[in-house]
């Protein structure tokens, strides 16, 4: 089950990306990122209210309240690729980043995490996702790689963080969390960044009310993140929502935008074999595991 919930917030990174792009393209990226984390504390907060959740009665270690603002550091550094190389390559070098920051989280427990065994074996897996990140990589401008590489990091950091919270306190808490400290961070980047932003030309009204809701379909995501951090292992729960976004965002793309990309139906095609090896050697070790205790 939660493998699927992975693949179904991977879904949902892709809806938000079409609701925030647009958003972001009215107002400002700044701006947007400042109303979507509004939004969803909106919906939140009041949910945390009503439920008499309690979010500041106990508290846990500092750091582990910082997983919103740690999100605005990935707005931040994919932004700055954006223009400078392809879309495919800053998705491709953000999952790079996820993928190898998730390895080292899984093999040392870090923020608390539970700890997973690496074998050589995986080895095979490994070199097949490595394969087709290579292949939706087509252009390259070092400090744009180095940003799209360290996005992906963030990322992991962030879902770690939220996720480890969430299992010290509550999903609702965690997800609360959040958002406060990601409307903190997102205020602050707009007054240091947006000063040249669309909103100050004057407010416009988009006829499409659809992407005023990323807010509460990013909620959804980091809710449903909360809940399967500590259930999977960080690689595999990369993969999965990677899987999930890159499918059924060339759906999307087909569907909405008219338009088809090949070298990413290619990339998500082998990492979604080398998941698919990876799981497997991966079941195979824990059967052997449980055959030798059994002996």
């Amino acid at each position: 089950m939660y493998y699927f919930l992975a693949f179904l917030s991977g879904i949902l990174i892709s809806l938000t990306i079409l609701q925030n792009g647009e958003l972001a393209g009215l107002y400002g990226l700044y701006v947007s990122t400042v109303f979507i984390h509004l939004t969803g504390l909106m919906i939140i907060g009041p949910v945390v209210f009503f439920k008499k959740d309690k979010p500041f009665e106990k508290m846990q270690k500092w750091y582990l309240y910082l997983g919103g603002a740690v999100g605005l550091i990935t707005v931040v550094c994919t932004a700055s690729s954006f223009g400078r190389i392809s879309v495919s390559a800053i998705m491709a070098l953000g999952l790079l980043g996820q993928s190898i920051t998730g390895l080292f989280v899984d093999r040392f427990g870090l923020m608390g995490m539970p700890r997973y065994p690496f074998y050589k074996s995986k080895l095979i897996g490994l070199v097949i996702i490595l394969a087709g990140i290579i292949s939706m990589i087509n252009n390259l401008e070092v400090l744009a790689v180095a940003s799209s590489f360290f996005s992906g990091v963030t990322i992991v950091v962030a879902r770690s963080l939220n996720g480890k919270l969430a299992e010290l306190t509550s999903i609702r808490i965690s997800s609360f969390y959040n958002y406060v400290t990601g409307i903190g961070a997102a205020i602050i980047v707009f007054l240091l960044l947006g000063g040249n932003e669309p909103i100050y030309s004057g407010i416009v009204i988009s006829p499409h009310w659809y992407i005023y809701f990323g807010g509460a379909l990013g909620l959804g995501f980091v809710a449903i993140s909360n809940m399967i951090v500590p259930k999977i292992s960080a690689f595999s729960l990369t993969l999965f929502l990677f899987v999930g976004q890159v499918f059924s965002g060339l759906l999307i793309d087909s569907l909405v935008l008219g338009e088809f990309s090949v070298r990413m139906l290619v990339g998500g095609l082998l990492v979604a074999v080398g998941l698919t090896v990876d799981l497997c050697i991966g079941k195979n070790r824990k059967k052997q595991a449980l055959d030798s205790n059994a002996l």
